[in-house]
């Protein structure tokens, strides 16, 4: 498997390309500027030299041009000239120096153009054409060219060159180590943030990330890796406090079938006996299959698990229902059961018909004899709500917070033996709330606990 540059090496790179980039390209605008710099200035001494000749040529007979053509070339080091006539007869040519590249570099001018440039001997030379009036006005112009070699400049651009790939390598050297310094303390707090990360165990979810320490463009990552885990350690304390009380929960009914057993089968007994005890631990067999049967049911929930069906629901029709079905236990307890007001939804009707049955199920539980069980319905501000209330004894403000979590009962001893609830209605209701995308809020105050259940979405 191929190994991954790091970051620090990723961002040391980029450093020295970008910064060999920004002078190699600006050190090509240099050569180009000079080198049209030096060519500019090649011409105008070309364009000098040509009106010489042609003031020579105007002043001087033709018997004379030659030699004072080659006096005045000899006062120029690198400078060549070739003159001859409209007919092509040579009148002058720089000794030495084969001008056949050169016309050949004319022959592929185009009429307008009087300047070129050409190789010859390993040099470059630049060039420069023109016609040169003679002294007799009767004789037709002479054809002058004349031309330069370019080695001192050159040699000069070589060297320029040289020092441009020196330069840049260091300067890219340079960018590389200052790069790796930068991005190395700018990479500081990631690498304190990964340090405190790897320390993070089942055991220590207390630690959080430097929000105040980082750099802003960290500050994001370090809160949003501080909210995970603050949703971690919340998660991982729900599950502790779940599998606490489950353990306890379940501890209960086995002890009572395990020391009924044990205690029965100690001694012979009569077969009444027997029936008593059967009868007793099927009640506690019971109460664990509904248990099993509850938190199975949550946990579905809680791991969003979509509604089984939509459908419009008439709320009222549901609260009839369920009060037919418990109106006999209310008549046996002497509690009243009220209906007010219309309201339709968009949800699961089992679900709902479930949570208004966890509901209705506590309040008859904790409504006194002679007391009443309202529930309200209504429609407004693009939301259903559902009032299911109850006189009778207030909740404890300080338990509210904490009234919807699994097993949670009022009271601390957990001794329930006259109760088939094993504390997870309320957390079913809550978590079917959320399966609908509404929620659920508990009131209690002045002998009345009302629990509101909001759904966001009416009848479609």
């Amino acid at each position: 498997m191929r190994r991954r540059l790091s970051l620090t090496m990723r961002l040391t790179l980029l450093f020295s390309l970008s910064s060999a980039a920004v002078l190699l390209g600006l050190g090509v605008l240099i050569w180009l500027a000079m080198d049209r710099h030096f060519a500019n200035e090649d011409y105008v001494i070309l364009g000098d030299n040509i009106r010489l000749i042609q003031k020579i040529t105007q002043e001087r007979p033709t018997a004379q041009l030659p030699a004072r053509l080659a006096e005045m070339v000899e006062h120029h080091p690198g400078f060549v000239a070739h003159v001859q006539t409209a007919q092509g007869q040579l009148v002058y040519a720089t000794k030495g120096y084969d001008f056949a590249p050169t016309l050949a570099a004319i022959a592929r001018l185009k009429p307008n153009e009087d300047t070129l440039v050409w190789q010859q001997n390993g040099k470059q030379y630049r060039g420069m054409r023109a016609l040169a009036k003679m002294s007799d006005p009767a004789a037709a112009p002479l054809r002058v060219v004349v031309g330069m070699d370019t080695d001192i400049h050159a040699h000069f651009m070589q060297a320029f060159r040289q020092s441009l790939a020196f330069y840049t390598a260091l300067a890219a050297l340079a960018s590389g180590l200052f790069g790796w310094w930068a991005a190395r303390r700018g990479l500081a707090p990631l690498r304190m943030m990964a340090s405190r990360a790897s320390g993070v165990t089942s055991n220590k979810l207390d630690a959080r990330m430097p929000v105040e320490a980082v750099p802003v463009e960290m500050a994001d990552l370090a809160a949003t890796l501080n909210a995970m885990l603050e949703r971690l350690q919340d998660d991982f304390r729900r599950l502790s406090e779940f599998s606490s009380d489950l353990a306890h929960e379940l501890r209960t009914p086995i002890t009572n079938l395990m020391t009924q057993t044990h205690v029965v089968l100690s001694q012979p007994r009569d077969a009444e006996k027997y029936r008593e005890v059967l009868a007793s631990n099927a009640e506690e067999l019971q109460r664990l299959g509904r248990m099993v049967s509850d938190m199975l049911y949550l946990a579905k929930m809680e791991h969003g698990i979509t509604l089984p069906s939509e459908e419009e629901i008439n709320v009222s029709d549901e609260v009839r229902a369920l009060f037919d079905f418990y109106d006999a236990l209310a008549e046996d307890k002497r509690v009243h059961l009220r209906l007010e007001g219309q309201a339709r939804i968009f949800g699961d009707r089992l679900m709902l018909r479930r949570a208004l049955s966890n509901l209705l199920s506590n309040a008859l539980r904790y409504t006194p004899e002679g007391k009443a069980i309202l529930v309200k319905t209504k429609e407004q501000a693009g939301a259903a709500t559902i009032v299911v209330e109850n006189e009778g004894k207030e909740i404890s403000a300080d338990l509210l917070p904490s009234i919807f979590d699994r097993f949670f009962r009022a009271d601390k001893s957990r001794n329930r033996a006259d109760s088939d609830s094993v504390g997870l209605g309320l957390s079913i209701t809550q978590a079917i709330m959320s399966a609908h995308g509404g929620r659920i809020s508990v009131e209690s105050s002045a002998g009345r606990t009302r629990f509101i259940l909001t759904f966001p979405r009416l009848a479609k």
